[in-house]
């Protein structure tokens, strides 16, 4: 009889032999906090460091499996010196993982995952213990400065790019999550445009305020609220009205292409719709100087209705320019001598008060002589 070799002698007794980079199935017979033992059905039992089984640090392994699991790995090392075999389940999921990904960047699949770390120049999220990196430039569809926001928080993104290599170094594997904020943003906007028509009232959020407007946001488009539009009185600071959260009742004054022009101008709060009751021809009426221009000064009657004074009608003594006598803000008492309620049109005359005060003054010095 022949003698045995030393591997014939194992494969008797039921003994595999393994390799390394081979992959083995093996059954969980021990679980500690940092380890991982399977009876692999070799000469020595297989270790799983809590290293190579996941990227998340400190995670306790017992958490994750339990004794009589079965669980597949890769042999990194047939004999650690010790007589065991290491092996690495985060290895094999990686690669596993490498396909999964690819196959979703060739399908454009949208995957899904937690961000496990947020660096200066991006985030990075794991798909299968495969890291896939996010640039910042990537993470939305607007700039974003401090991205610590994203932290453990699960986020959708797509795969871009993708370079695989065995040195997980090289490999490079590049999500993105702008992408789908545009598509979106862009489906919100279409379904927003179908839905509205010029002379809507709509409901929004006031988004951001600035010196001209406030910018609206309805829900898949902002229009813009301009300054001249936000009230039939005059406004001279739209920070004084609106505030960024705060919720606007307006009008769809136009809309031009992905632009939209709103108004709180409501024709029930006009005005003019009852000044032709209030303000008659003859009427000595008080108002504050609005405005100024060479040739006169605005009086602001009420919210929205302005008169003229005509600078030569502001005194009986010849003026240059309103300025010389008027300030913003003055209030002063005039007479109506013109009133078109059509034109919106009301004219003022403070000469005419005058020369009416002059007329009652002759009047009562006449009566008494």
């Amino acid at each position: 009889m022949s003698e045995l070799s030393f591997e014939q002698l194992f494969e008797e007794q039921g003994m595999k032999q393994i390799s390394t980079g081979e992959v083995v199935e093996g059954t969980v017979i021990s679980v500690k906090e940092d380890e991982i033992v399977l009876n692999i059905g070799y000469k020595a039992d297989g270790i799983v460091s809590r290293s190579e089984y996941t990227n998340t640090p400190n995670v306790d392994l017992r958490t994750c499996v339990s004794v009589g699991d079965t669980m597949e790995a890769k042999v990194v090392k047939v004999n650690d010196g010790e007589g065991q075999v290491v092996l690495s389940y985060k290895r094999l999921a990686a690669e596993k993982g490498s396909k999964r990904i690819e196959e979703a960047y060739n399908n454009k699949e949208v995957l899904k995952a937690k961000v496990t770390q947020v660096r200066a120049g991006g985030l990075t999220v794991v798909v299968d213990e495969t890291e896939i990196f996010i640039p910042a430039s990537l993470v939305s569809d607007t700039y974003e400065k401090d991205l610590s926001k994203y932290a453990d928080k699960e986020i959708e993104f797509v795969v871009t790019e993708f370079t695989p290599n065995s040195n997980p170094r090289k490999r490079r594997i590049i999500g993105n999550r702008k992408t789908l904020l545009v598509a979106a943003k862009e489906e919100k906007q279409k379904a927003l445009l179908e839905s509205i028509k010029e002379g809507d009232v709509v409901e929004g959020t006031v988004k951001n305020v600035t010196s001209f407007g406030a910018f609206v946001d309805l829900g898949g488009m902002d229009g813009l609220l301009h300054i001249s539009e936000m009230s039939w009185g005059r406004v001279e600071n739209p920070q004084d009205i609106f505030k960024t959260g705060d919720k606007v009742k307006c009008i769809i004054k136009e809309i031009k292409g992905n632009k939209i022009a709103l108004s709180c101008k409501f024709d029930e709060t006009n005005p003019w719709t009852t000044a032709a009751d209030k303000y008659h021809v003859g009427d000595v009426v008080k108002g504050k100087v609005a405005r100024m221009a060479d040739f006169g000064a605005f009086v602001e009657l009420e919210p929205g209705v302005d008169a003229l004074l005509h600078v030569s009608q502001i005194s009986k003594t010849r003026i240059n320019k309103p300025a010389d006598v008027l300030s913003i803000g003055q209030e002063v008492e005039a007479k109506i001598v013109d009133f078109n309620a059509e034109a919106k049109k009301v004219s003022l005359s403070i000469k005419a008060l005058e020369a009416d005060s002059a007329d009652e003054a002759e009047a009562e010095a006449d009566t008494e002589e």
